[in-house]
């Protein structure tokens, strides 16, 4: 097709973003660092699903049906660390990650 981006390049990006989410993730105290650290890297893997898509069966739509299911799966994964990052707050008065360590309350 004409003007069509390499997949390469779409995958050197999903790579880039994967690392750079994973370095987020590994790096940050701030709990909400590391949840967004986390989304980066499912966003990385949601380019890498249409790509694949895109390139390999266009006429299919196993690659869209998987990528909508990682929408899914990152909302609810979203509301469930917020809601327990809001309960540690509550209980410890911050959101380091290093001061929740142990599951006492």
């Amino acid at each position: 097709m004409v003007g069509t981006i390499p997949i390469a390049w779409v995958l050197t990006l999903a790579a880039g973003l994967f690392c750079i989410g994973l370095f987020g993730a590994l790096s940050r105290r701030n709990t909400v660092g590391i949840l967004m650290g986390i989304e980066l890297m499912l966003n990385s893997v949601n380019i890498n699903l249409v790509a694949f898509w895109r390139y390999l069966r266009p006429m299919g739509t196993a690659g869209l049906t998987f990528t909508v299911f990682t929408i899914a799966v990152a909302a609810a994964e979203v509301a469930v660390g917020l809601a327990m990052v809001i309960a540690i707050y509550r209980a410890r008065q911050t959101i380091n990650a290093d001061e929740a360590d142990t599951l006492k309350g």
